[in-house]
């Protein structure tokens, strides 16, 4: 039985998109979770508490459910409509955002404490000190979970088919309605995601024994 490979130019076009949602996703969710990390890290109780709320509330419910909420929930409420686009990327932020927040959190509290007080015996301000001491030597510290949270988030894209935004699974959905050819089709959607998946797995593991030296 010869290979279909009828599927490849939908995956091509999804692919595309889930790429797209991915970067824009985890961009947002890194400017999110930068401010969440730090604001867990606050001597402000109801800032800290509010991020605590926030971060538990995200990693503790799936993110498929988030999703439903968000796209459909929140809309049943207000009387308003999403795009599936939009909303797949605001989720993706968002879920990124509260993993990120921890990564951000536990880099800043591997610092010596001692940084910051040499920091302050050098003249600087609290904020000073973490801007150009502290938070330089964390983002070292982030880098490879951050990696691995961008890998994360790129399989994630997979649960939006369900709202019917057009990334890899939704057209490989939408090739198999028309064919049936679901081995040839799944197939090719995995090597798709390996594709993107170990070439990232390995800059990872080159980076971290770069950090290492």
């Amino acid at each position: 039985m010869d290979f279909d490979f009828g599927a490849f130019p939908f995956l091509v076009e999804g692919l595309k998109l889930t790429i797209i949602i991915t970067l824009v996703g985890v961009f947002f969710g890194s400017i999110i979770g930068s401010l969440v990390g730090l604001m867990k890290l606050s001597r402000f109780k109801l800032i800290k508490a509010v991020a605590v709320v926030f971060v538990e509330v995200i990693r503790g419910t799936p993110l498929l459910a988030q999703i439903f909420f968000i796209h459909f929930g929140i809309p049943g409420i207000f009387g308003v409509r999403f795009d599936p686009l939009y909303t797949g990327i605001f989720v993706i932020a968002i879920n990124s955002g509260a993993y990120i927040a921890e990564i951000v959190r536990g880099a800043i509290q591997s610092i010596d404490k001692g940084q910051m007080e040499a920091g302050r015996s050098l003249g600087l301000t609290g904020t000073q000190t973490m801007r150009h001491i502290v938070w330089p030597q964390a983002v070292k510290v982030m880098i490879p979970p951050f990696g691995n949270q961008f890998v994360i988030s790129l399989k994630d894209t997979s649960l939006l088919s369900t709202i019917a935004v057009a990334d890899l699974m939704y057209q490989s959905r939408t090739y198999t309605g028309i064919s049936a050819s679901y081995f040839d089709t799944y197939l090719l959607v995995c090597l798709f995601y390996l594709a993107i998946t170990i070439p990232a797995s390995i800059l990872l593991r080159y980076i971290e024994r770069r950090l290492d030296h």
